[in-house]
């Protein structure tokens, strides 16, 4: 059979569909990349890229590569030819982040890494649909305005702190906040406030029409415990499902995000992974 590894560009854009939504649920993230970046970068900066592999004709193994490694996402029907795909690119990309299934990450890391990560964790799929949900809302759950950015920085980067280790305002907090602000005017940050104080955050990542995957929840600390995130999950599914067919929500599967979430409607999935090499 022919096989080859390319990069992919414009006219492969259906094949990388058809591949990615064998199992939409599970390629979330990478369908909402393609949406939201499509192919083409402004200057070709090199901001980003797509490689495939195709056996005899059809594209089996693909890799977006953000900022030539600093986020890699994979996505396979076969494994080996994933391994091919990335061992065509050792070299060429500098593995520094990757997150989707559990086994195309330990593909990656494998070919690609060249270092024991840094942060390594284990996480669950978990998925809900319209008629999935129970009866949770908060109508006061609302978008997130720029109006808000003292407020909401500390819970940004207190999610931040939970999943790195690290805090984002003593790094460099000139970008941290430029990075918040923007989902702030992309009008993918939802916030519930009480007593004048800003008590939970989430956001929304990739979206696609086959659906978005939420990012970020946190309570502040002294409100946990209290059902502020469980009716917030509730409300933004409810609101966010009218529009599109499915969410998704990775996290450890014992965690207490996990707990909530299937309390919530949210189904288990697949068993993925997040590695951070540097």
């Amino acid at each position: 059979m022919a096989a080859s590894t390319d990069p992919l560009g414009p006219p492969d854009a259906g094949a990388l569909r058809a591949l990615l939504t064998k199992d939409p649920a599970h390629n979330l993230h990478f369908l909402g990349l393609l949406e939201e970046f499509g192919f083409v970068t402004p200057n070709d900066d090199g901001r980003f890229a797509y490689y495939g592999f195709q056996r005899a004709g059809e594209l089996t193994a693909a890799l977006f590569v953000g900022n030539r490694g600093s986020l890699v996402v994979p996505a396979a029907t076969h494994d080996g030819d994933l391994t091919q795909l990335c061992e065509g690119l050792a070299g060429k990309v500098q593995l520094r982040a990757c997150v989707g299934d559990r086994a195309h990450v330990q593909v990656v890391l494998r070919a690609l890494g060249g270092k024991t990560p840094k942060i390594d964790r284990e996480l669950r799929l978990f998925k809900v649909s319209a008629d999935d949900l129970g009866p949770f809302t908060n109508p006061t759950l609302r978008l997130a305005t720029e109006e808000d950015l003292p407020r909401l920085l500390p819970l940004a980067a207190g999610t931040v702190k939970e999943i790195f280790q690290r805090d984002p305002l003593t790094e460099d907090a000139l970008a941290f906040e430029d990075r918040v602000r923007q989902r702030v005017r992309g009008r993918r940050t939802y916030v519930l406030e009480e007593a004048g104080a800003l008590i939970f955050k989430i956001d929304v990542g990739p979206r696609s029409q086959f659906g978005a995957e939420l990012e970020g929840l946190f309570t502040e600390g002294h409100e946990r415990g209290k059902g502020h995130a469980t009716l917030s999950l509730g409300q933004i599914c409810r609101h966010l499902l009218s529009s599109i067919p499915r969410l998704v929500l990775r996290v450890p599967e014992e965690s207490p995000v996990a707990r909530m979430a299937r309390k919530v409607g949210f189904v288990p999935g697949r068993a993925h992974r997040l590695i951070v090499t540097g």
